[in-house]
């Protein structure tokens, strides 16, 4: 079916999606045209994020194998974040915004959208010695994918303190049994292709876990000073009528 330049037209434009806030590029990076057209197409991106989640649990199967029963909700990272944004998604196309789902969907497409691709690029050597090219490419690109989706919750989310002290309550905790204190069984980071003990090359001894930790933590961290950072601008531009 020929696509006509009024579709396009409707597709890229604004109408009928909430308005924009005011905000400053480096909280919302993406063009307004992709913003939209994200929004437009939200239930193909719920499905998509969907199926990703179905994927991702078949992927960490054998983690799950070897990880107590009780700690399966903090294995699945990537996954729970494509659920999260789907989730997120598909209540505000429903008219039932849930301000909790979209923070967490935030925090998780920033937070998970960039680790995987932190710890592929540091890792490169050892994952491409037992990861097919095309499926180490297939997991970086679409966990940088994440990152898109996560700057579309803006436009219909206002990131209450509140919400946001969730989000960073279980992506903090999940640092925590992830890296520092597993509480029952192993740390439960996704498995790296290193030892959690080895030295990674060239870091002057730091370890493979020391190296996911740092990069986990700080994704957290920049999470909530993002998420926060935006509550704040979208109050100011309401309180001073820009």
């Amino acid at each position: 079916m020929a696509v006509s330049r009024a579709d396009v037209r409707e597709l890229l434009s604004g109408d009928g999606l909430p308005t924009p806030d005011p905000l400053p590029r480096w909280l919302a990076p993406l063009p307004r045209w992709l913003e939209n057209v994200g929004l437009r197409m939200a239930w193909l991106v719920v499905a998509i994020n969907l199926a990703g989640t179905a994927f991702g649990f078949w992927y960490y199967r054998f983690q799950f194998e070897t990880t107590p029963a009780i700690m399966w909700p903090f294995v699945p990272d990537s996954p729970v974040a494509t659920l999260f944004i789907a989730l997120s998604l598909a209540l505000w196309k429903l008219g039932r915004n849930n301000e909790y789902v979209n923070a967490l969907a935030f925090f998780g497409c920033w937070k998970l959208g960039l680790w995987t691709p932190y710890v592929l690029a540091v890792f490169a050597g050892e994952f491409l010695a037992t990861t097919a090219p095309p499926m180490y490419a297939f997991l970086f690109v679409s966990h940088l994918a994440m990152v898109v989706e996560a700057f579309l919750v803006h436009r219909y989310s206002d990131f209450p303190v509140g919400a946001v002290f969730v989000a960073a309550l279980w992506y903090g905790f999940n640092d925590v049994v992830d890296y520092f204190v597993p509480i029952v069984g192993d740390p439960h980071h996704t498995t790296l292709p290193l030892a959690d003990a080895a030295p990674v090359p060239g870091l002057g001894g730091t370890t493979a876990l020391q190296v996911a930790a740092a990069g986990a933590v700080a994704l957290t961290l920049s999470a909530t000073f993002l998420a926060l950072s935006t509550r704040v601008e979208k109050l100011e531009a309401r309180t001073s009528g820009r």
